[in-house]
């Protein structure tokens, strides 16, 4: 399948930009094509650029302006979309002339792909159940199952529910809250995080991301003795971040207790529940966090980890260590 011709573009024209420009650019393909479809400011703050910067970006791709971009990216996105679901529905390789969604001959009812003077959504002969079709050696009447669609029902139940979870999260969050933490994070001297069994992908996610915007970031180390190292230099200038959700963890409890007594600040992300260290979080982010089905979703706790992101990198304007490490990275490869 063809790519986007706008995503195409601004791939091919990376390497030639400034760095503010190239870090918008880099914004725009990681959520491409949704990170287009905000406000130039917006999309400026993310990339640590002022939006003259941006603009500038627009012009130089030829649009004329940034809503001018944005009608070309929906339009990409249209196109895609229909191009989608046109190879994914049921029966598209059926012969010229047959209706959409059907693999039968000419002038055969939609859906179908039985004989003339069959029933509409059969293969079967006469006598057999509409909807069905009997396997060689049947005889007619046998009765075969049809496929069953609990698998997909399942999926959009939980589609459903992970979608709305999410907007319960982003719901519960408030600016003041996550500009509070960014703060945080943008200031403090060294930034540390670490979660459970689970969410400690989030912190390494945060950590991933903040290393790219600040020096500074690190992961706290799974073993004792590396954890006690990374202690001894904490101090009041230092924050924590912690990701702690039921069944509590243990040990980021004993490494959050260390940390804050000797004066190092908390950002606690938890549940409703609330972790048994919320008492102890100078910034406290409550998530309404329930399962997707049987599995123990993590989606939330990225999400606010992008608006922690966001924040913290509109405070940081980052685009000439982006382009630097960008730069590294090529002379590594």
């Amino acid at each position: 399948m063809e790519n986007d011709p706008v995503e195409s573009r601004l791939s091919a024209v990376y390497s030639e930009l400034p760095p503010g420009e190239r870090a918008i650019v880099r914004v725009l393909l990681d959520d491409y094509p949704f990170a287009a479809l905000g406000s130039l400011r917006a999309l400026a703050e993310r990339a640590g650029v002022s939006p003259p910067t941006a603009s500038r970006l627009f012009d130089r791709l030829g649009y004329a302006g940034f809503a001018d971009f944005q009608a070309a990216v929906r339009d990409g996105a249209r196109d895609r979309s229909r191009l989608l679901e046109f190879v994914s529905a049921p029966g598209t390789s059926g012969p010229a002339g047959s209706a959409p969604g059907t693999s039968g001959p000419a002038g055969s009812a939609p859906g179908t792909s039985s004989p003339a003077g069959s029933a509409p959504g059969t293969s079967s002969p006469a006598g057999s159940a509409p909807g069905t079709s009997s396997p060689p050696g049947s005889t007619p009447g046998d009765e075969v199952a049809a496929p069953a669609e609990t698998g997909s029902s399942e999926l959009r139940r939980a589609a459903d529910d992970l979608r709305s979870g999410l907007d319960g999260t982003l719901a519960a969050l408030s600016e003041p809250l996550i500009t509070t933490a960014a703060a945080l994070l943008a200031e403090a001297r060294t930034v540390w995080a670490l979660g459970g069994p689970l969410s400690e992908l989030a912190a390494e996610y945060l950590i991933r991301q903040l290393a790219s915007l600040r020096s500074g970031a690190h992961r706290v180390p799974e073993a004792p003795q590396a954890r006690a190292r990374a202690l001894l230099d904490l101090g009041p200038s230092d924050v924590v971040t912690a990701y702690d959700f039921r069944r509590y963890s243990p040990a980021t409890a004993r490494f959050v207790e260390a940390a804050r007594a000797r004066g190092a600040r908390l950002v606690l992300v938890t549940d409703a529940w609330r972790s048994p260290l919320a008492a102890q979080a100078e910034v406290l982010v409550s998530l309404p966090r329930e399962a997707a089905g049987p599995i123990a979703p993590l989606a939330h706790e990225i999400a606010v980890t992008e608006l922690l992101l966001v924040a913290t990198a509109a405070r940081l304007s980052p685009a000439q260590r982006l382009a630097d490490l960008d730069t590294l990275t090529q002379s590594l490869l």
